[in-house]
C-alpha cells in the first residue's frame, strides 16, 4: 500500500510560480493571491495533501459538507474542480496539475514542493475564516478586485460546519467601502459598443434532481431579467448555448471563447418549501476577475422580485466598464405573478417546453394552464401556452387545426395583458404567418418582439424564418446571424441557416450547414432537411439513406412521404407505390397534415392528385404551405393555373 504524504503545514510550491499557503488559505500566482472560494480552496488542499493518491468523490463530500447533509454534491464538487482548474490555469484534457480519475475521482499530479519561507502569519486564516464562513458559495474578501456584499439573513439555512461570527459583518463592510472607493478609478475598459454576457447554469444545491426545474428557470429567468434591461449597451447569450455547460467543468476562458463573451455569471441556488438561497457572481473572461459577487436569502413569495433586483445589480456593475455609459435603463418590467405558486407552475412548463418531444409538449401545456389557472393574469404563462401549441403540430404530424386556434387565443391573451412582452409578440407573429398567412401582421409583430427586445434571439431566428418563406434571402441571412451572435451553440439556429441557404438555391453550401449540425448531433431532426438537398442535386442513394437513418425515431407518416417522394423521383415507381400506399393505410387510422400526403404525390408525378391534397391542406391551414414559394419540390408543379392560385391565397404570389 502506497504511504500517505506527510501533513503540510506551511506554504509549498505547486510549480509555475504558484504557491499555497495551508495556514492561510492562500493561493498565490508570483505574489499575486489567487480568487478561490472556500469549497474549492478546501477541496485543492484536501488534493494537495494527498497529491499523487486518487481522491474519491465520497471523501471530498464527507471531508467538506459531513455525512448528514443532502446536498447535490456531485454538481457541488463539479464546480468546485472548474474553478480550481480556472485558478491554476489547468486543463481537464490535458492536466498538468488535477487529473480526473473517470468513476474513482481525482489526483493532484503536480510536483509539490515546501516553501517555508514564504509562509503567511497564521492569523491571516483567522480573517479569511471570518470572511469565508458567512457564504457557503461566494467569494472570501481576498483582495480589492473582489467585491462581497451580504445580505442579513431571513431564513434558516446554515452551514453545519461553522457558526457565523459577528466579526464578519464589519470585515465585510469595511472591505465593502474599501472596494468602492478602489474600484471607481480602476474599473476595466473593455472596447467601446456592446458587452456580451453569459448566464451559466446556475448549481442545483438542493439535494433532489427533481428540482432542476427551478435551478435551469432561473438561469433563464436571469438570462430573461438581464437582457431587458439596456440591450443597447448589454448583450446576453441565450439558453440554448449556455445549458451545453450545465454540470461542465469547461475552464472559464474556453467558455468566453465559445460564446463571444466578456463576462460571465455563475451562481447555485438551494430551497426548501418556503425558503431560498441564491448565490451569484459576476466575473470577466479575460483575466477571471471577479467583478461582484453577492448572496441572498429570502422566501420564495420574495423570488421574482429578487430576480429584478440581481439583474440591475450585475448590469449597473458591467456598464460602468463602459466609457460615457453610468447607468442601466429602467425599462417597466414584465407583470409579476399573483401568486409563486403560478411561477413554479410556469418555470415547471418552461423545463419541458425546452425539452422538445411531443411528450414534454404536452406536459409544459399542462403546467402552464395550470399556471394561468392560479393566476389568470399572469401573462408569460400565457406565451408559453402559445409557444407550445404552435409548436405541437410540427412535432406530431396532426393538422394545425387541432393546435393553432389553440395558440392564437393564448398569444392574444397574454398580449392584452402585457402588450410589451416580447415573447408573446413572437408566438402571435409565428402564428398568424403558418395558419393565417398574414405576413404584414407577421411582420409587425417580429419587429415590435425585437424592438422590444433584442436580445431575445427566438425573435431573431423565426423573424430569418419569415423573410426566407418570402425569397428575401440577403435579409434572411443577416436576421439568421443576429440570432447565432445571441445563441452561438444553438443547434436550430445552425441548421435554419441552412433551410435559408436551400431554399435559394444554394445546396453544396447548405449541405456543408447541415453536415456541421449533424457532427455536432446526428439525431438533431431539422439538420435531416440535408435529405432535399441531396434529393435537388440528384444524390438519391445519400437522400435514401439519411431518411432510413432517422426511420426509428421519426412519425411513421413522415418516412413513408419521404420515401415515395425520393423514390419516385429517382425512377423507382413500384417501390415508391408500395410506399404511398403505407401511407394512405396509415392516414385512414390517424389524421394527417395533408401535405404529407401532397408530397408523396408530388414525388411519383401525379399533379392531379398532389394539387387535390394542396387544396386540402389549404382547408387545414396547413403551416407547410408557408414553404410554397421558395421550396424547389414545387417546381414541377409552378406553372399551373391552380399552384398559381394557391399561392395567392397564402398571399406568396409575387
Amino acid at each position: 500500500m502506497e504511504s500517505r504524504p506527510p501533513t503540510i503545514e506551511g506554504t509549498v510550491s505547486l510549480g509555475e510560480e504558484i504557491e499555497l499557503d495551508f495556514r492561510s488559505y492562500r493561493l498565490r500566482r508570483a505574489g499575486r493571491v489567487l480568487k478561490l472560494e472556500r469549497i474549492p480552496m478546501e477541496i485543492l488542499l484536501m488534493l494537495v495533501e494527498q497529491r499523487a493518491q486518487i481522491v474519491t468523490r465520497e471523501s471530498i463530500a464527507e471531508r467538506i459538507w459531513g455525512k448528514d447533509v443532502f446536498l447535490d454534491t456531485d454538481n457541488s464538487i463539479n464546480g468546485a474542480i472548474r474553478k480550481i482548474r480556472l485558478a491554476l490555469r489547468d486543463d481537464s484534457e490535458a492536466p498538468r496539475f488535477i487529473q480526473t480519475v473517470t468513476g474513482s475521482g481525482y489526483r493532484f499530479i503536480a510536483p509539490v514542493t515546501p516553501n517555508p519561507e514564504a509562509t503567511e502569519k497564521p492569523e491571516t486564516a483567522k480573517a479569511f475564516e471570518a470572511s469565508g464562513d458567512a457564504r457557503e458559495e461566494t467569494a472570501p474578501v481576498e483582495s480589492a478586485g473582489t467585491r462581497a456584499a451580504v445580505q442579513s439573513p431571513a431564513t434558516p439555512f446554515r452551514s453545519k460546519t461553522r457558526v457565523l461570527l459577528p466579526a464578519m459583518g464589519i470585515l465585510v463592510a469595511a472591505a465593502f467601502v474599501g472596494w468602492v472607493v478602489w474600484s471607481r478609478s480602476r474599473h476595466p475598459q473593455p472596447p467601446a459598443g456592446r458587452v456580451t454576457l453569459a448566464v451559466l447554469p446556475f448549481q442545483n444545491l438542493t439535494g433532489d434532481a427533481g428540482q432542476d426545474y427551478f435551478s435551469d428557470g432561473l438561469t433563464e429567468e436571469m438570462i430573461a431579467q438581464v437582457g431587458n434591461l439596456d440591450p443597447q449597451h448589454l448583450r446576453v447569450i441565450a439558453r440554448t448555448s449556455v445549458m451545453r455547460y450545465k454540470n461542465s467543468e469547461t475552464p472559464l476562458d474556453r467558455v468566453a471563447r465559445e460564446l463571444g463573451v466578456q463576462y460571465v455569471i455563475e451562481g447555485s441556488v438551494r430551497r426548501d418549501a418556503d425558503n431560498v438561497r441564491i448565490a451569484a457572481e459576476l466575473i470577466q473572461a479575460k483575466d477571471q476577475t471577479h467583478v461582484w459577487a453577492r448572496q441572498y436569502d429570502r422566501r420564495l413569495t420574495g423570488l421574482l422580485a429578487l430576480q429584478g433586483e440581481i439583474a440591475r445589480e450585475i448590469a449597473d456593475e458591467i456598464l460602468l466598464t463602459l466609457e460615457g455609459h453610468s447607468h442601466a435603463a429602467s425599462p417597466r418590467p414584465a407583470i409579476a405573478p399573483r401568486e409563486y405558486e403560478a411561477y413554479d407552475l410556469y418555470l415547471r412548463g418552461q423545463y419541458f417546453f425546452n425539452e422538445r418531444t411531443v411528450g414534454s409538449l404536452r406536459k409544459a401545456i399542462e403546467y402552464f394552464q395550470k399556471a394561468t389557472v392560479t393566476d389568470p393574469t399572469y401573462a408569460r404563462a400565457y406565451t408559453g401556452l402559445a409557444d407550445s401549441y404552435a409548436l405541437m403540430g410540427g412535432y406530431t404530424s396532426l393538422p394545425p387545426t387541432e393546435f393553432m386556434p389553440k395558440a392564437r387565443a393564448a398569444a392574444l391573451r397574454a398580449l392584452e395583458i402585457d402588450d410589451r412582452l416580447a415573447e408573446a409578440h413572437t408566438a402571435l407573429a409565428l402564428i398568424v404567418q403558418n395558419y393565417d398567412w398574414d405576413w404584414q401582421t407577421s411582420e409587425r409583430e417580429f419587429r415590435r418582439a425585437i424592438e422590444l427586445n433584442p436580445n431575445y434571439a427566438t425573435a431573431h431566428q423565426w423573424y430569418a424564418e419569415h423573410l426566407m418563406w418570402l425569397g428575401r434571402f440577403d435579409e434572411a441571412l443577416r436576421e439568421s446571424e443576429r440570432a447565432r451572435e445571441l445563441d452561438p451553440l444553438s443547434l436550430i439556429i445552425a441548421a435554419d441557416k441552412g433551410a435559408v441557404l436551400f431554399f435559394s438555391r444554394d445546396y453544396d453550401r447548405a449541405i456543408e450547414e447541415w453536415r456541421s449540425v449533424l457532427e455536432m448531433d446526428p439525431g438533431f431532426v431539422r439538420a435531416h432537411l440535408i435529405r432535399a438537398a441531396y434529393l435537388e442535386k440528384g444524390m438519391f442513394a445519400e437522400a435514401l439513406a439519411d431518411i432510413e437513418s432517422t426511420r426509428s425515431a421519426s412519425p411513421v407518416a413522415d418516412y413513408h412521404s419521404w420515401r415515395a417522394h425520393i423514390l419516385g423521383r429517382s425512377g423507382r415507381t413500384e417501390e415508391a407505390r408500395h410506399a404511398l400506399h403505407e401511407l394512405l393505410q396509415f392516414n385512414r387510422g390517424h389524421p394527417l397534415d395533408a401535405m404529407i400526403v401532397a408530397w408523396a404525390y408530388l414525388g411519383l408525378g401525379d399533379r392531379d392528385e398532389a394539387l387535390g391534397w394542396l387544396e386540402k391542406a389549404y382547408a387545414e391551414h396547413s403551416t407547410e404551405l408557408t414553404s410554397l414559394r421558395v421550396h424547389p419540390g414545387y417546381d414541377s408543379i409552378r406553372g399551373d393555373p391552380r399552384f398559381q392560385d394557391l399561392l395567392r391565397r397564402v398571399n406568396l404570389a409575387k
